[in-house]
């Protein structure tokens, strides 16, 4: 417990340090170079992690539960004739997130600092010019974004080892956010659903025919096919530009 809180303060210093050295600078700048100064900085902090720790899975036992779930296992074997194999992690898991999908839209709703936040998302400078401090809310947003990245890699450290692989995972964000919309939180939460159910089935359906190892491919994909036919995501805004 000791060093989640302590890790917990490390990532705040974190992101004031990733505030006031980087993205103080780049204000009124195009999203696409902040989207790049952000990707440069999760490889930068990679290589750094990896140097000073090694690229060795470490094993992580914070006390979660896990293995199979009997009861849902026998419930399900007596209703289908054969049982559902649901890992007792996995079921703590979505209920964490559950919990934090749903903090974080009261957050974002329901407090000044939330709709400053969305205000400062959606125009820097207008964000500005109404007494909006930006380097508050750009600290504020990696505070929240390093809780929500710790809470999210000790379940899956719990699961798989802590390894700098699991970045990998997090690229899948992006897809989400394709198909959902980089506008609106319910349709991150749709598209994550979407995102996760379809790489399974696909895999299930689709992947003996095709050697396997879809899952590592269908939701780029999938994205690509809605930047395609629909750019804006599911419930994301339709951007009209008059020229």
């Amino acid at each position: 417990m000791m060093a989640i809180l302590l890790t917990v303060v490390v990532m705040i210093l974190m992101a004031w340090a990733v505030q006031h050295f980087i993205f103080r600078h780049l204000v009124g700048q195009e999203p696409i170079i902040l989207f790049m100064a952000t990707i440069g900085l999760a490889y930068f902090l990679e290589g750094m992690g990896d140097l000073m720790w090694g690229a060795d899975i470490k094993k992580l036992d914070v006390g979660l539960p896990q293995g199979i779930n009997d009861t849902i296992d026998r419930v399900t074997y007596e209703a289908f004739g054969y049982g559902f194999f649901i890992d007792n992690l996995d079921i703590v898991a979505t209920i964490v997130a559950v919990i934090l999908v749903a903090a974080l839209v009261g957050f974002s709703q329901y407090t000044k600092q939330g709709r400053a936040l969305r205000a400062v998302a959606d125009d820097h400078q207008a964000a500005l010019s109404v007494g909006i401090s930006l380097s508050f809310i750009w600290v504020l947003v990696w505070s929240i974004a390093g809780f929500v990245a710790l809470v999210a890699g000790i379940m899956w450290g719990a699961k798989s080892g802590v390894q700098f692989s699991l970045s990998l995972i997090a690229l899948k964000a992006l897809p989400v956010l394709m198909l959902g919309g980089f506008t609106s939180i319910p349709g991150a939460i749709v598209g994550g659903l979407i995102i996760g159910v379809g790489e399974k089935l696909f895999e299930f359906l689709i992947g003996p025919m095709v050697g396997g190892a879809t899952e590592n491919w269908f939701a780029y994909v999938l994205a690509l096919l809605f930047l395609v036919f629909r750019p804006q995501g599911l419930f994301g805004e339709k951007i009209i530009e008059r020229v």
